[in-house]
């Protein structure tokens, strides 16, 4: 995995961070949940890239398609 991969992960993180965030913040009264459940989103995202303990082959073909999209888009 090559360093624009890495930082792409980490820029569709935070982008499911904020975007979960700004939209749950309409609906929770409280400021703090919004953000906790945007990062456990992010977190979610970011280790089903880098899975713990996950079945080995399943992940491996879920980040070959992902990192199909990435090569569609970076250069």
């Amino acid at each position: 995995m090559s360093l624009l991969h890495q930082i792409l992960d980490v820029l569709i993180g935070g982008l499911i961070a904020g975007v979960s965030h700004f939209l749950l913040s309409f609906v929770i009264a409280d400021p703090n949940l919004p953000v906790t459940i945007g990062v456990i989103l992010a977190s979610m995202y970011y280790f089903s890239r880098n899975p713990w303990g996950a079945n080995p082959e399943q992940a491996e073909r879920t980040n070959e398609r992902i990192d199909e999209v990435y090569e569609k888009i970076l250069p």
